[in-house]
């Protein structure tokens, strides 16, 4: 039997919320509506007085952020679903911190799908971790974070950026290579990566190759240009990237 989750909706629009906790009520048993909220400060009332096990947050709540919620509440015993209209710098910060999100309008296999890992996590007792790299990761330098959450069957990883050498494409996974020689198999895309480390000097050198710039040693001259990384991995390079590449390499200071 599921174990039934007390939650929260945070929400600055009454229409969102009515259908969300429509949608709870009929596709998600295990979910308890205990609360809900339009503000930060009315969230964090209800979050202080009811204790929930789950909070649904908007990040955009006309001027505030779903993010000063979380910043203001130190005892983050809860799990959260992200719900947004924006696929910005919000949903950037939630990937990072490897949390769960739904763009809206919702839809309804993406919100049972993250509800039963909400559970999931929430019943393992390992849901801290995640909300509090977030929060750390908001209180830092917002454009470019200095680690990386990477999502695996039994742990959650932080990664360094900097640790980060390659990744290379393994059909639906991406296998990270590090400095440390270790390597990391994550069950998301290699196109989802490119999209965020773009801004911490990676570049895509080929379909199934992801390089961190800052570690290349040269360029070979060999099949058409392959890259010598410091651990002394060989990365093809792509016709269409060739140029790309070059440019994000002279641009590079050391």
């Amino acid at each position: 039997m599921d174990v039934i989750m007390r939650a929260i909706i945070v929400d600055d629009e009454l229409p969102n919320i009515e259908n969300l906790r429509s949608l709870l009520s009929k596709y998600c048993s295990q979910v308890k509506v205990i609360g809900e909220a339009t503000s930060v400060s009315r969230a964090r009332e209800l979050t202080e007085l009811h204790s929930p096990d789950l909070i649904f947050l908007d990040i955009q709540l006309k001027g505030e952020s779903g993010f000063d919620l979380l910043k203001l509440i130190d005892n983050r015993v809860f799990e959260v679903i992200f719900i947004t209209a924006y696929n910005s710098y919000g949903i950037q910060a939630i990937k990072y911190a490897a949390l769960d999100y739904i763009l809206k309008p919702v839809d309804i296999d993406e919100l049972v799908a993250a509800v039963d890992k909400a559970q999931k996590k929430f019943e393992s007792s390992k849901h801290q971790s995640q909300l509090e790299f977030l929060v750390s990761y908001l209180k830092g330098d917002e454009n470019k974070p200095t680690s990386i959450a990477l999502p695996q069957q039994k742990e959650i990883r932080y990664v360094n950026v900097e640790e980060i050498i390659r990744c290379e494409a393994d059909d639906v996974y991406t296998l990270f290579f590090l400095a440390t020689g270790e390597k990391i198999l994550v069950s998301k895309s290699l196109k989802e990566y490119a999209l965020l480390l773009v801004n911490n000097g990676f570049q895509r050198t080929h379909q199934s190759h992801l390089v961190n710039m800052a570690k290349v040693k040269s360029w070979l001259k060999e099949d058409g240009g392959v890259l010598l990384l410091s651990n002394g991995d060989k990365v093809p390079i792509s016709k269409p990237n060739r140029e790309r590449v070059k440019m994000a390499l002279t641009s590079l200071t050391f």
